[in-house]
């Protein structure tokens, strides 16, 4: 069953005309009056429905029950990570929606390649976020995963608040001695969330490293080999989705 986001509340016994993203899918579907369709809308509910009208300009559609899948992970995880360069963010952001990750924070490290900030960050930001709801679509969640806005490394480190009791803080770095394995074992065992910073092409530096320790870091090592800045995070967060 065809199945999209919309960007706008969703409530029972609703008709509702599609925003025009949605619209040009079911157009292009060649959808028709009494079609089933899926839709959500990023607040977890997610709704059958049907087509009630078709124009060139708008397609209404009815909204006949909600269901509530559980999709999610069981625990909040973000994954921090100084940006890889060209279209390897777009692959990160994507895989990492199909994986479960409840946000995404990208950095600009010392060593980053690419290096955003202000109109250009937010314009990416934009399309990172599109590129979450694509995947969320296609991989069944009905809650996006969020793209936070660009942020300097040190800045971001320093806006932290203390670690919770709940959260599990770690640090991918090929100098870790501890396997993530072990360290998990350290970890709270109810732990409601859990914060992941990697390193950008370069990895970070001696000094952001012993920043993100000083700000409840764990450094953990994903085994022997380098893994490349998009392929570290997915690692460690496939070990956690299918994991523990």
């Amino acid at each position: 069953m065809p199945r999209f986001f919309v960007d706008l509340p969703l409530a029972a016994a609703a008709e509702i005309a599609l925003p025009p993203g949605a619209a040009r899918h079911v157009q292009v579907l060649r959808l028709q009056p009494g079609d089933a369709l899926t839709l959500f809308d990023g607040s977890g509910p997610e709704w059958r429905a049907e087509v009630t009208a078709m124009g060139r300009s708008e397609v209404r559609v009815r909204l006949l029950q909600a269901d509530r899948p559980q999709r999610e992970l069981a625990r909040a995880v973000t994954l921090a990570v100084a940006m890889p360069a060209n279209d390897r963010m777009d692959f990160l952001v994507e895989k990492a929606t199909e994986l479960g990750a409840a946000a995404l924070q990208p950095l600009v490290a010392e060593r980053s390649v690419l290096r955003l900030a202000g109109e250009r960050a937010d314009k990416k930001r934009a399309h990172w976020q599109g590129v979450a709801v694509a995947a969320a679509e296609q991989s069944g969640r009905t809650v996006p995963l969020r793209v936070e806005p660009v942020r300097p490394l040190a800045a971001w480190l320093a806006a932290l608040p203390v670690p919770a009791g709940d959260e599990w803080r770690g640090l991918l770095s090929p100098r870790a001695a501890a396997p993530l394995a072990s360290v998990a074992a350290l970890a709270p065992a109810a732990a409601a969330s859990a914060l992941f910073l990697s390193g950008p092409e370069g990895g970070l530096s001696d000094a952001e490293e012993d920043a993100a320790r000083a700000h409840g870091f764990a450094a953990v090592s994903l085994g022997p080999r380098i893994l490349r800045a998009d392929t570290a995070p997915l690692a460690v967060l496939s070990w956690l989705a299918l994991g523990p």
